[in-house]
């Protein structure tokens, strides 16, 4: 694969291993509250570790740190090998980049650098043709061959290819919110798993992918011998690939040295533990305050006994200053209550629909009650499915029409929300928005904490974390009354709690229900699945489909 890069982006002959460690990194938000102290873990060569928690404990925040993006409170963390760092919103990227910069975002610094400074001097050259600026020119170049970028342009061409079918050249320049998310995804992947850097940090790298595409990824992380650090709410795929498993909560973390199939075990074990420990502290601490009690009294009668009593009094103290054994804990609470209402019995109707570009023309009937998996690859036009049934523009052909009191809510799979932007929790909520009436502060923090939102109220929409934001688009599903619920891959950022009490909450919802999604868990809760093929075809299935071939399309 070539020599390694350092930090910088220099070549190093001696980092050709590589790990990541953390020493007790703490970290307070801009509110002035600890979001975590003392975190501690270390990811080796080989490795293949999870870092997991429930959504808000500060798992992007510490990536973020590790990634040189944040200043930690506190702590150290020690990198070699080079670093390679894939940030949560891949996947979602929406802002005009070409293919080629979002490979730079993800390449070495050296090499971002020399590549903003070779672009830089090829647009003064457009301007003035001067042998000045020539001789900046050839600088630039050589400076990007020092640093590696014609070497990293033969490694991008093979990770177009793969994740795309076209060679770098012809993709250089493509925007990359034409890219499917699945692409997207896969596109840094590939770089990452192929270049360089010895020490990779995944935030959610499965996001976007579908069922193909994640098998790709477990492959590839249980054969990577690079020291890797991921986030993920997968469960098939933390037990295929996560050698260990780094818990953050309760403000810290602890390590379980085995895979996910045995960490629930283990983090019920260390519960019970805690429990006990602390148990065992308060019988003890109230023994002491006791005796000093009894003491003080005895004391008060007889001064002999005054020693004593002074002696109990610095044995508690001592005990007190020590501190007490932490507790187990709590574990997160969320409790969505989608409840809907009746509607015509024929909730959807399609009739020859076809999705310009996408699609060959298909007719189905979706009625009240159904709850409806669509399966498919990226870029089958499943997504645009669900737009234009909640009413967004999407080009199409054909007929659907919504039954008589149908009202469509649509779960964004990217969270892309520009209305929101700027805004805090309790201010969206206040004011309302459509169906849904605003609400005044208290009841606003009364349903935020029931999604374990209420922390979080002051906050600014695009400041939560993904999952944050995942559960505050459900909880305004919720409150818009929606009785046709569009939901676009709604678990790829929740943690399990949350996963789980949406399923719950959908199991109980009186409507209809139409979700995308690659999470296998979550589709086997369905009773009807619709598969858009690789050919543009669309048909019902009698169970879960996940061998779909990635959509064939010029490119």
């Amino acid at each position: 694969m070539g020599k390694p890069f350092a930090n910088d982006g220099v070549f190093r002959e001696d980092l050709a291993v590589g790990f990541l460690e953390a020493s007790a990194l703490a970290y307070r938000l801009n509110d002035g509250r600890e979001l975590f102290g003392d975190v501690s873990f270390k990811v080796s060569a080989g490795d293949v570790v999870a870092l997991v928690g429930d959504n808000g404990a500060g798992k992007t925040t510490l990536l973020r740190i590790l990634g040189g993006e944040l200043t930690p409170l506190s702590g150290s963390f020690n990198v070699q090998g080079g670093l390679a760092v894939m940030p949560q919103f891949i996947g979602s990227v929406r802002d005009g980049r070409t293919v080629r910069d979002l490979l730079l975002d993800v390449a070495p610094p050296a090499l971002r650098a020399a590549a903003k400074e070779l672009d830089d001097v090829e647009l003064a050259l457009m301007e003035t043709d001067d042998e000045p600026t020539q001789m900046r020119y050839a600088d630039a170049l050589t400076a990007w061959g020092e640093a590696g970028g014609y070497q990293i342009e033969v490694l991008w061409d093979t990770v177009t290819v793969a994740a795309l079918g076209v060679p770098y050249d012809r993709a250089r320049f493509r925007d990359v919110g034409t890219l499917s998310g699945g692409e997207q995804k896969r596109l840094v992947l590939e770089t990452l798993l192929r270049g360089h850097e010895q020490v990779l940090v995944l935030d959610e790298p499965d996001n976007y992918l579908d069922v193909p595409g994640k098998r790709w990824l477990e492959e590839r992380l249980a054969e990577c011998d690079k020291a890797i650090l991921l986030v993920s709410h997968d469960r098939e795929l933390l037990a295929a690939a996560a050698t260990h498993i780094v818990s953050l909560e309760g403000k810290t973390c602890w390590v379980h040295s085995g895979g996910f199939t045995t960490w629930h075990d283990a983090r019920v074990s260390r519960a019970d533990r805690m429990a006990e420990l602390r148990r065992r502290w308060d019988e003890k601490h109230q023994q002491l305050k006791e005796l000093v009690v009894n003491l003080q009294q005895a004391a008060a009668v007889s001064h002999a006994l005054a020693s004593r009593y002074s002696a109990a009094q610095t044995r508690l103290r001592k005990f007190e200053e020590e501190g007490a054994p932490p507790l187990p804990p709590k574990p997160q609470k969320v409790a969505p209550r989608l409840r809907g209402g009746r509607t015509a019995i024929r909730a959807i109707t399609c009739e020859n629909l076809e999705l310009t570009g996408l699609m060959k023309p298909f007719s189905t009937e979706i009625f009240f009650g159904d709850r409806v998996c669509v399966l498919g690859s990226n870029g089958s036009g499943k997504s645009h499915f669900l737009r234009l049934l909640a009413g967004e523009p999407v080009n199409h052909t054909g007929v659907h029409r919504l039954g008589s009191r149908v009202l469509p809510g649509l779960f964004a799979q990217t969270h892309q929300h520009p209305e929101w932007v700027g805004r805090t929790l309790l201010d969206i909520l206040g004011s309302g928005e459509g169906q849904r009436a605003g609400r005044d502060r208290g009841a606003a923090t009364s349903v935020l904490s029931r999604y374990g939102l209420a922390a979080s109220a002051e906050q600014r929409f695009e400041s939560l974390s993904g999952g944050q934001q995942a559960r505050f688009q459900v909880l305004l599903l919720e409150l818009s009354g929606a009785t046709l619920l569009l939901l676009d891959e709604p678990t790829d950022n929740l943690d399990l709690i949350s996963a789980e009490a949406l399923q719950d909450a959908l199991a109980e919802f009186t409507g209809t229900v139409v979700a995308v999604t690659h999470d296998r868990w979550f589709a086997r809760s369905f009773d009807r699945f619709l598969a858009f093929e690789p050919d543009g075809k669309v048909s019902e299935v009698d169970e879960p489909i996940w061998s779909l071939r990635r959509v064939a399309r010029a490119r």
